[in-house]
């Protein structure tokens, strides 16, 4: 019977480890991602299969609230709302209450008496509609008033067709 040493049985087991080790680590490979060239696109191609170009979305502002109402206008030196503005205030209470919308009352005069006397009158023209405004429902927190009495007029002249249109109250959209 052949007996082999332990040494050279140890050396062929170690052979035979350091072959597998570095063959198998030698041959370690690593994938690169694949990337895929952009459709060839010619003039020939059609139009209708070509995706259509992405367009950056803009944004859209909100509607604004528009409302028109007429202005309300007053006698000589009064501050009553009159008999003939009561549809007018209807149609406003009806629109405001629909749309919600913040409005200015701004109170007129025309250009008798002294500054500060139709500052005052103007003011109690905003709040006389105001208020009539709020008895028919809408919240006083949604309306707000200004006078600007003798200075803003609405037709130039001393006459009493200019004088007449002169004294007025008139809504704005408030910001």
């Amino acid at each position: 019977m052949k007996r082999l040493s332990l040494t050279r049985a140890t050396g062929s087991v170690f052979t035979l480890v350091a072959v597998l080790v570095l063959g198998l680590s030698g041959c370690q490979t690593t994938e690169e991602p694949v990337v895929e060239p952009p459709p060839a696109t010619s003039e020939f191609t059609d139009a209708d299969t070509a995706p259509p170009p992405v367009e950056p979305e803009t944004p859209v502002a909100a509607p604004r609230t528009v409302i028109s109402i007429a202005p309300v206008y007053f006698d000589f030196d009064k501050s009553d709302v009159q008999g003939d503005s009561v549809e007018t205030l209807k149609t406003a209470a009806r629109l405001l209450g629909e749309s919600g919308a913040r409005i200015s009352i701004s109170g007129h005069c025309d250009n008798r008496g002294s500054e500060e006397y139709n500052l005052a009158l103007g003011e109690r023209r905003a709040a006389a509609v105001r208020r009539y405004l709020s008895n028919l429902g809408v919240p006083l927190q949604q309306m707000n008033i200004v006078s600007y009495g003798e200075l803003r007029p609405s037709a130039e002249g001393n006459t009493e067709s200019a004088w007449a249109l002169n004294r007025r109250a008139e809504f704005e959209l408030a910001d």
